[in-house]
């Protein structure tokens, strides 16, 4: 696949359009199939276009957001690990173990689950304090 960028000679607007090859385009326009968009006229030509290419200086903040990524990435596996050996997983029942934990002050604990946004504004309308949200990294992801 190639990309043009390409001209309407007739009304000076241009655009860009993929071509299977550069001989796709030179045969799509011998056939008079393309034309523009704007004015429908078949005057239309390829533009110079600039490759994209990684320079240094683009390639230097790749890799240095990356290394970010990577750094916070593994913070949160650290709190991860912390949540699975400190609390109990409530899985999708988080939102009534809550409310049980809140109204019943003899069953404390700590707990961590699933909840939709709704559920969650819900527990903190009600007065239910301690309720965060925080990403969760599946293992297998990398």
């Amino acid at each position: 696949m190639i990309k043009y960028k390409l001209i309407c000679k007739n009304c000076k607007n241009s655009f860009d359009s993929w071509f299977a090859s550069s001989k796709e385009f030179d045969k799509l326009k011998k056939l008079k199939h393309i034309n523009c968009y704007h004015c429908n006229s078949l005057k239309v030509e390829k533009s110079l276009m600039a490759p994209s290419v990684l320079n240094l200086k683009s390639e230097k903040k790749l890799k240095s957001e990356i290394k970010k990524f990577s750094k916070l990435k593994k913070k949160i596996r650290k709190y991860q690990k912390f949540i699975k050996e400190n609390f109990e997983y409530v899985g999708e029942n988080f939102a009534y173990e809550a409310r049980s934990i809140h109204y019943n002050s003899k069953k404390k604990k700590n707990i961590y689950g699933n909840a939709t946004t709704e559920e969650v504004e819900e527990l903190k309308e009600e007065g239910i304090e301690g309720i965060e949200t925080i990403p969760w990294v599946k293992e297998k992801d990398n």
